[in-house]
């Protein structure tokens, strides 16, 4: 009797954090590039951070997320930094 063996189906786990941990690495550096206008660099801040903490959660591309939420981190701070620079000269 020839019993036949099911097909093995591989998933890979956690598509959606491959895009979040991308997204968060983008607008990260947007975020950075994009400095100087007033208002973009803040949402782009702050998405950054928001999907690199989702993405970190999951075992891909961590290093994409990781980068994405220090890098958003680091414009606010600049933006931060700015702000007070300038209300010390007045």
């Amino acid at each position: 009797m020839d019993q036949q063996k099911p097909d093995t189906i591989y998933v890979q786990p956690a598509q959606a954090a491959n895009g979040l941990a991308v997204a968060a690495f983008v607008l990260g550096i947007i975020g950075l590039v994009l400095f100087f206008i007033p208002v973009i660099p803040y949402p782009l801040a702050i998405l950054a951070i928001i999907f690199g903490g989702i993405a970190a959660t999951k075992h891909v591309k961590k290093g994409f997320a990781i980068t994405g939420i220090v890098t958003g981190i680091v414009t606010l701070a600049i933006k931060l930094a700015f702000w007070l620079g300038l209300a010390t000269l007045f």
